[in-house]
Parts: structure tokens; sequence; C-alpha cells
């Protein structure tokens, strides 16, 4: 039996749930849920995002949303509004997905745009509800938010807060909400697991595992597992500093370490790092925290992950410029991708964008093609020259930077890329193009961690 089908036999009377906040986690929340059979109403303060919501118009890029949004306007099931009162009183199950940025100089987490949703929910709360947050927060936010919900709630209405977090994959959104590899429940009563179970019944009856645990758990859990996937990935990029100090091959290490069943292969991709609105500034958070806790040297590590990653961006340069002839001053590079991963047009923290613009610093011409974050990319770096197609940037270019692991930029043919370039040279900044098949081209190919040239090729061959 399908999802869509359990939609109908399980939901068997619609819950009426509110969605707070309408960047990239809310409105993919609201519209998901309303596809799980629920009434949702999403509100936000930006009337314009709330305009184009309601045209049917979704914000950002996600694969898959922007269809099921209009389907569920269509159905009637999800709604929009600026209006906070009429939110507060819509829904029996409240869900808070506002964002949680990085506070102005110091790692920590701002909590403020939380707090006022909160606070803005509990005064107009006139029944017995449930707030759930979603949004990443530092553990103990969460008893916190319960207190002041207590204290500003009207007299006789009982207000429970319960947590559960959030793994959206940016480009893989409507599948880790409608199939997520598990559910976490952060509650302090039954209750509040009874109503988080109703909510999420069609998702636990396809057998989904769920985890029902304390608020300060479930806090930990979002930010335990980023902590653990960033370490993952700088791992593999510290090995890759080792690699190209003793012209080692970073990815037939990752190869050979992947097999091995205690590590596996996700996320020990080598390259130009992780960015985005999550991982980076959570790690920081994270480590902030644990230091206010008095336990900051048990998180200590996560320092040195931060530094492995911003030390990728300053690497790819070097090996730009290594491939300009040692100067990057008046080079044309053509820069492929500005988003911080493929299939996004987030351009927070990204790594490419980053890149871009060092080398801009360093007198290059630089051109920077991406299919979808190029409006985001403008309003952070408005002074890159941007182009509408990869041809436009690749024309003349003497080192070409791949700096977003674009479908379109990987399955591109290299003989028809040369065509439009000065000189054959590309920096591979993902690891992620068949480097023998752009040597065999004329290319000079660079890797991050790899040698200059390929060698032991009938034993890379081989490796499965």
């Amino acid at each position: 039996m399908s999802l869509t089908d359990l939609v109908d036999v399980t939901v068997r009377k619609p819950e009426h749930l509110t969605v707070v906040g309408l960047g990239y986690l809310g409105a993919t929340h609201a519209i998901c849920m309303a596809k799980l059979g629920h009434r949702v109403v999403g509100v936000d303060v930006d009337a314009d995002k709330v305009d184009a919501l309601r045209r049917g118009i979704l914000p950002f890029h996600e694969p898959g949303l922007q269809e099921l949004l209009v389907e569920q306007l269509a159905e009637g099931r999800v709604s929009f509004t600026t209006n906070f009162d009429v939110a507060a009183e819509f829904g029996d199950v409240q869900f808070v997905c506002v964002g949680t940025p990085q506070k102005d100089g110091t790692d920590a987490a701002d909590l403020s745009y939380v707090e006022q949703a909160f606070d803005v929910l509990a005064a107009g709360i006139n029944r017995r509800v449930l707030i759930v947050g979603k949004s990443t927060v530092p553990v103990g936010t969460a008893e916190l938010l319960a207190e002041r919900v207590a204290q500003r709630s009207r007299p006789g209405i009982a207000v429970e807060v319960a947590w559960n977090p959030e793994f959206l994959r940016e480009g893989f959104a409507v599948d880790d909400t409608l199939h997520p590899d598990r559910l976490v429940f952060g509650v302090a009563s039954d209750w509040a697991q009874q109503r988080l179970s109703e909510v999420f019944a069609p998702v636990l009856a396809v057998g989904t595992p769920v985890i029902v645990t304390d608020l300060a758990t479930a806090q930990l859990v979002k930010v335990a597992a980023n902590a653990f996937l960033a370490t993952k990935i700088s791992f593999i990029n510290a090995m890759a500093e080792v690699c190209e100090a003793v012209g080692a091959d970073v990815e037939l290490l990752a190869t050979a370490l992947g097999h091995d069943a205690r590590i596996g292969s996700r996320f020990l991709e080598p390259g130009l790092g992780f960015g985005g609105g999550c991982l980076p500034k959570d790690i920081r958070a994270f480590a902030h925290r644990a230091e206010e806790l008095g336990v900051g040297a048990s998180v200590a590590f996560l320092r040195e992950v931060d530094d492995i990653n911003r030390r990728r961006r300053v690497r790819m340069v070097d090996v730009i410029r290594e491939l300009a002839d040692g100067d990057l001053d008046g080079k044309r590079i053509a820069a492929l991708g500005a988003a911080f991963k493929p299939d996004s047009d987030d351009v927070r923290d990204a790594p490419a964008l980053e890149v871009a613009w060092m080398l801009s610093l360093e007198g290059a011409h630089v051109r920077v093609y991406d299919p979808e974050a190029t409006a985001n990319a403008r309003r952070i770096c408005p002074d890159l020259d941007y182009v509408s197609s990869a041809a436009e940037a690749l024309e003349g270019a003497d080192v070409v930077a791949l700096l977003t692991e674009w479908r379109e930029f990987i399955d591109a043919d290299p003989d028809e890329l040369g065509r439009h370039v000065a000189q054959r040279r590309i920096v591979d900044g993902r690891n992620a193009l068949d480097a023998e098949r752009y040597r065999g081209a004329g290319w000079v190919h660079r890797g991050l961690g790899r040698p200059e040239a390929a060698e032991l090729p009938e034993l890379a061959a081989t490796v499965v």
C-alpha cells in the first residue's frame, strides 16, 4: 500500500495544523502535512512570501515541492496568512519552523525568532494545544520555551511544548518528510506523544521507526547528527590534505574506507567541503552551547572540523591559481556553480560562492553560472559577473572551476566544453568528473586530494 493510499485509511478526521515560519523548513512541512490529509495554515511575517505561496509559487527551489504546492492549494488543504491570531486559533497542533541563524559577533544561535513565535502563539491560543518545535536549537531551549509559554498563556489554558526535529536534505526534502528514515518525538507527557502520533499516523503506518525521548534528547539528536556528518566530511578532506602532500589519491582512499561496514561510504566524499544554512552554523552553535554548559572540551574537535572545512575553500583557490600559471590577476575563470549543493538555490555559507569571490579579490575575471541559484547569489555577491549558461561562462576561460556538482556539469561533453575555453584546464572541486575522460579530451584536470596525472589506471579501473 502506498503512502498516498494510507492517507485515506489512517487520517479519518483531518487534524488542524498551524505551521509558523514559511522558509525552507516551514513551507516544506506545511505542504507535506497537507499531502498527508491534514488541514494546514501556514503563517509568516513576510507578506511577499505568503502572497507567492497563495498563488502557487514556491519562493525557493526544491524538486517536487512546487507541484505538491499547486496540488494541495487546489485540494483546499493548505492556506497561508500573515495573521498570527488566525493561525494561533486554527491549529490543534502548531509547528514552529522559524530560523535560528548564527548570532552576529558570536558562534551562538540567534533564538529571537523562535522566542517570538512561541510568545505570539501562547498569547493567542484559546484551548488546549500542543506547540511543537522543529527548529534546530541549543539543548535546553525547549525547556525555557515551555516556561515562557506557561507565563504567557491565557489563564486556565493548558499549552504544552514538544520537540520534533527535522532531518531534511535540500534536494530531497519532500521524500525526507513523507518517507523519513525515523521520527523523533521529544515529549513531556503521554498526551503530547499521542497528538504527534495522530499527526504522523500515515508515516508511522508504513513502519517508520519512532524514537520517543525527553525534550533534551530530542534537541540533541539534530545537532549531534549534523556534528557527526560534518566530522565525516571534514575527516576525508583532512585525508585529502595528506594525500596532496604525498601524491596519494583521496578518491581511492575513500573508496577503500567506505567498504568497511563500520565506516560506510556515505558523506565520505572529498572535495570543497560543506556549506548551507545548517551544518556550518549548527556545529558552531553546538560547540558554543557545550562551552556554556561546562563541557566544551567534549566537542572541542568541532572547531577543527570547522577549520578543515574552511581550508578547503582556500585550497581550491590555490589549485586554480597554480593552474593559471601562478597568477590570477587578469585571468578569466569560469565558475560552474554557486549553490552550496546541487538541486538547491541555497547560497548560505556556500563554498562555491566564496571561492568565486576570493578569486575575484585576486584580480581574476570570474564568470559565474548556476542553474538555479543566480538570483540568490547576486544578492549576496552583486559584484561578480553572472551569466545565463555554462557556455557563456566558459567563453575564453583560462581555467574552469567546477564548484557545485550539478548534473548538467557532470554530464557535459569535455570536447564540447573545450570549444569555448581559451585553455583546456579544469579544477574539479567536487571530484565529480571523470578525470580520464577529460584528460583524453586534452584537458589538464586537477582534483582536490588527487594526483595531477592518473597513476595505476588498471588498478583504479577495478574499483567498484
